[in-house]
């Protein structure tokens, strides 16, 4: 089964039709984000998280009198 360029036209064509020109842009956009976040998730999964050090508690300061 080869694809030829005419039927990589036809589907192109056919998706136009359904999606209509205003909302493919929002469709590929949302496609970006969706594999931006997934690769962040793959990339943070890979990389162990360093453990969060508490804030440093200021020690009340004694007053000379």
């Amino acid at each position: 089964m080869d694809i030829s360029p005419m039927h990589i036209l036809l589907v192109l064509l056919v998706i136009l039709v359904l999606f209509g020109g205003k909302k493919i842009p929002e469709v590929m956009r949302g496609l970006g984000q969706g594999v931006k976040e997934f690769k962040e998730g793959m990339r943070s999964s890979e990389t162990p998280a360093a453990p969060a050090q508490p804030p440093a508690q200021s020690q009340p300061t004694e007053e000379k009198k």
